[in-house]
């Protein structure tokens, strides 16, 4: 006999989905048109991003709190070189490739240091990544002066604005780190050792696996993920704002990765979970608002939803 919140716990993502897709359909005006499809799925695409490297520290039993401020720190590096605030450069294909390289290493360096301090002081990563959450965004906006960095540069932007044969560039790339993560995690020894030190980490050691490295590399990963999205905002803004840019992100990374099936505790993670996970916190917020719901009640559904989602994974593993 199969059991229910077994079920709901494997498959409920894609059916709440499912049924917010149909409903849509018939009540929702203009749903089903390619401007609504684009729309839903540029707003997705920065919390996949990240959602992808959460799901992955999470898979070790970790957290990472810091996602939002590092998202500001690169997005707030990236202006200032390639608008030559730095050091000029001529070029300006090499100064954006030069300022998305460097944004995205510094955000992977300060992931690195969060699993530094997870791995090698054994600081509870909740408490380790609250230090960059709190400290990244001021980091950042020291590096701005507090200033909103707003510039016109097709070059860079074509990373939240392009389109390759009509679809959105920036959903090509998150569909690429979804693939790679999926494979990693699913084909790899590496993703192995993850769901290895998230169901047992003195088992996980004891049999080989080098825990500390592996804590190093999702940190690091998840701040690479975090680069990448900041750079993805600030080119569809125009501007950079140190305040604003990742706010609240890391909220809904965790949320997206709670709602696609990976357990909070770790051992189980799952990458076309933690997509589907987001979409439906995105169809169900475009839902509310589309029918007339405000924006603070939509915040409160989310996180009912994230209680459910947990509830369902708790009761799941105990049956």
């Amino acid at each position: 006999m199969v059991d229910p919140f077994d079920f709901l716990a494997r498959y409920g993502t894609l059916i709440a989905l499912a049924l917010l897709i149909i409903f849509n359909i018939a009540f929702t005006r203009n749903f089903a048109t390619m401007q609504t499809l684009n729309v839903n799925l540029t707003q997705v695409c920065t919390i996949v991003i990240v959602a992808v490297g959460m799901t992955l520290v999470i898979g070790t039993g970790g957290i990472d709190l810091s996602v939002g401020s590092l998202m500001a720190i690169s997005g707030a590096l990236a202006p200032m070189i390639f608008l030559g605030k730095i050091v000029p450069i001529d070029n300006i294909y090499l100064a954006v490739a030069v300022a998305m390289l460097a944004s995205i290493l510094v955000a992977g360096l300060f992931g690195l240091f969060n699993g530094w301090l997870v791995a090698h002081y054994r600081i509870q990563p909740i408490v380790a990544t609250l230090v960059l959450f709190i400290a990244g965004r001021g980091i950042a906006q020291v590096m701005t002066n507090g200033n909103l960095q707003t510039f016109r540069v097709p070059e860079f932007q074509f990373i939240g604005l392009g389109r390759v044969f009509g679809i959105p560039f920036q959903v090509i790339l998150m569909a690429a780190i979804v693939l790679v993560a999926y494979y990693v995690l699913k084909r790899t020894v590496f993703g192995r050792q993850i769901i290895a030190i998230g169901g047992n980490e003195r088992a996980a050691e004891l049999s080989g696996v080098a825990v500390s490295k592996v804590k190093l590399i999702v940190y690091a990963v998840s701040g690479l993920c975090a680069g990448v999205a900041g750079l993805i905002v600030i080119a569809i803004n125009s501007s950079s704002d140190a305040n604003l840019v990742g706010l609240g992100m890391e909220l809904d990374a965790i949320a997206a990765v709670a709602v696609g099936g990976t357990f909070l505790s770790g051992g189980k993670a799952t990458i076309i979970g933690t997509l589907l996970g987001a979409m439906t916190i995105q169809l169900v917020r475009y839902t509310l608002l589309a029918n007339g719901v405000p924006d603070a009640a939509a915040l409160v559904v989310k996180a009912a939803i994230i209680v459910l989602a947990v509830w369902i994974q708790q009761q799941g593993r105990q049956a």
